[in-house]
């Protein structure tokens, strides 16, 4: 075989294997598209007040609904916390469950504070019990490779089903705004 007919095999096989890589991300992108969704048809819609990001509102959202759901490996693949927090994030986990489940399975109103390039505090009125529960989410990596994910660093029960005490009865009385507008 001459190198000409030996060289267009060697850049068909590349290119079909790249078409191939490409359709595979793209089935990756259709898989997650379909879980979202189906998750948003599943579940109560959440109620937005602020500025949110798409992706600070896509995290919260999964967040309320893997609390809805009940799901603590679910509501732990959210966090942002690393390995040596892993302790951390499984008891915090399990502590929002029992604390937030049955409010999650309700109406929901996620107020988002400040603005959300990098990250966002949220807090979730949940409106059929009463609750409500605040927590930052943020950019995760060195430079925001890894994605959007929830600060879970509250392993004691107490701590993690506690209202704040600055957080406003009813979403926007403070105007989505954590510091007082001049």
């Amino acid at each position: 075989m001459s190198a000409r007919p030996r060289t267009a095999l060697v850049v068909r096989a590349a290119l079909v294997s790249v078409l191939a890589c490409g359709a595979l991300t793209a089935c990756g992108s259709d898989e997650e598209a379909l879980r979202y969704a189906t998750d948003y048809a599943n579940h109560e819609p959440l109620g937005v007040v602020g500025y949110p990001t798409s992706d600070s509102l896509r995290i919260t959202q999964q967040l309320v609904w893997r609390l809805a759901d009940g799901k603590a490996e679910e509501v732990e693949a959210l966090a942002a916390e690393r390995d040596d927090a892993r302790g951390d994030v499984e008891r915090t986990a399990r502590n929002w469950i029992r604390s937030f489940h049955e409010g999650a399975k309700g109406k929901v109103t996620a107020e988002f504070y400040d603005e959300g390039s990098v990250r966002q505090l949220v807090v979730v009125y949940f409106h059929d019990t009463g609750q409500t529960k605040s927590f930052l989410v943020r950019l995760t990596g060195r430079t925001g490779e890894d994605g959007w994910r929830v600060t879970m660093r509250e392993p004691d029960p107490k701590e993690a089903s506690a209202t704040p005490d600055w957080v406003p009865r009813t979403p926007g009385g403070l105007g989505s705004r954590t510091t007082p507008t001049r």
